[in-house]
């Protein structure tokens, strides 16, 4: 009998290193979903192309569309990681939940970072803007009040903390498979 499939879920704010992560994962069998690629393809850059009031009203139907993929690649047996902050815990629990409801194990990552270490990759992203799907026109004020909207885990919420090294998140998946506990 093989493993359950394994859905990563991250917690993080823009330039955590989210989709570094999830690069890594992908190179290792896991399908990645990223929210921000598909807003890019459906609508262009965020604050360019459409206004910046109108990001949750677009990205609604792409969450539920992503949502219903990543299920579908879950129930093929497909493990998946999910390229997306999930800023609450009400966010994360309606994730975790859709991933238990078809037997798959959810592996909650939190990538935490300071606000210099965020604005500097932001920086740096903006000026690859319109080469990069994921690379989103921030301003340091957008950082700011993102900040103020986003709620790390807490000891409610079982999670691992990223410190950089992706191993540590393929070892602690491969024990969740194994049944161990790390």
């Amino acid at each position: 009998m093989s493993a359950p499939p394994q859905c990563v879920l991250m917690v993080g704010l823009p330039g955590s290193g989210k989709t570094r992560l999830a690069r890594v994962l992908e190179g290792h069998g896991f399908l990645r979903i990223s929210p921000d690629e598909e807003m890019w393809r459906r609508h262009g850059h965020y604050g360019r192309d459409f206004p910046r009031g109108e990001y949750l009203v677009r990205e609604r139907p792409v969450l539920d569309d992503l949502a219903t993929d990543l299920i579908a690649a879950l129930q093929r047996g497909e493990s998946v990681v999910l390229d997306h902050g999930l800023w609450t815990p009400a966010e994360r629990r309606e994730w975790a939940e859709r991933i238990e409801a078809v037997g798959a194990a959810p592996l909650l990552v939190y990538l935490p970072a300071t606000h210099e270490v965020l604005w500097s990759r932001l920086q740096i992203r903006n000026e690859e803007t319109y080469n990069d799907a994921n690379a989103m026109l921030f301003s340091e004020a957008d950082l700011i009040r993102f900040s103020g909207r986003f709620y790390p885990p807490d000891a409610a919420e079982p999670h691992l903390v990223y410190d950089g090294h992706p191993e540590r998140v393929l070892a602690a998946l491969a024990a969740a498979n194994s049944g161990d506990q790390q």
